[in-house]
């Protein structure tokens, strides 16, 4: 099912434009279908060092962010994903360049198998970048919001930076959650996607994908 979802991700692909790529399993699956359509790409934005690694063996150009002034599209999966189209991400620990990246993207395409789809998003631990020295005073401030926040051991983002995977949130409201996490001192970002949610969902299921916008099915 994952690799119906990249595969039918191809199509949002435009001639002559700088893509945009995220990271994660199904992702990867995205990435190595791109050779096919090589031809189509004028270069790639990666969200993380993997990605950039797994663009440039497959053939891809990848530009640093800053060299872009447009950005057609964004291809990028999900932890968890509402009908609404907010979303939980990084949990591969990319979630801040993955919403830069999304940021400048005029269209954020998400691909994902109907597993991670949810009604209420939280189920999925909610990643939170924290710098070093502030990862007592974020986690007592998560506490306050009724998480349960976990150091993940032994793993340090691209950006030099600490993951506190934030447990047992019921997020009724993402997008108000969303900032009040980012307001924290020493937050750097949390892993929710729903003031910038995706535009487009690709959902793989047994009888093929779904597409979905922000007001339900599309043709």
């Amino acid at each position: 099912m994952k690799l119906a979802a990249a595969r039918a991700a191809l199509d949002y692909v435009p001639s002559g434009a700088v893509l945009g790529v995220g990271s994660g399993s199904t992702v990867n699956l995205f990435i190595a279908a791109l050779p096919g359509i090589r031809q189509r790409i004028e270069a790639a934005v990666a969200s993380s060092e993997a990605t950039a690694q797994r663009l440039a063996a497959a053939g891809i150009r990848v530009l640093d962010l800053n060299e872009v002034d447009d950005m057609p599209v964004y291809v990028d999966g999900a932890d968890e994903v509402t009908e609404h189209l907010s979303m939980i991400k990084g949990g591969g620990g990319a979630l801040t360049r993955e919403k830069i990246v999304a940021a400048v993207a005029r269209e954020f395409v998400c691909i994902a198998d109907q597993s991670k789809l949810v009604p209420v998003l939280g189920q999925f631990p909610l990643p939170v970048e924290v710098i070093p020295m502030a990862r007592s005073h974020v986690g007592r401030e998560l506490a306050k919001l009724g998480a349960t926040p976990v150091l993940r051991p032994g793993f340090t983002t691209d950006n030099g930076n600490i993951i506190l995977d934030a447990h047992n949130l019921v997020i009724s409201n993402p997008a108000e959650l969303e900032s009040a996490i980012n307001q924290i001192a020493g937050v750097v970002t949390c892993g929710l996607f729903a003031r910038r949610g995706a535009d487009v969902l690709l959902l793989a299921g047994p009888e093929g994908v779904v597409k979905r916008g922000k007001r339900g099915i599309l043709s």
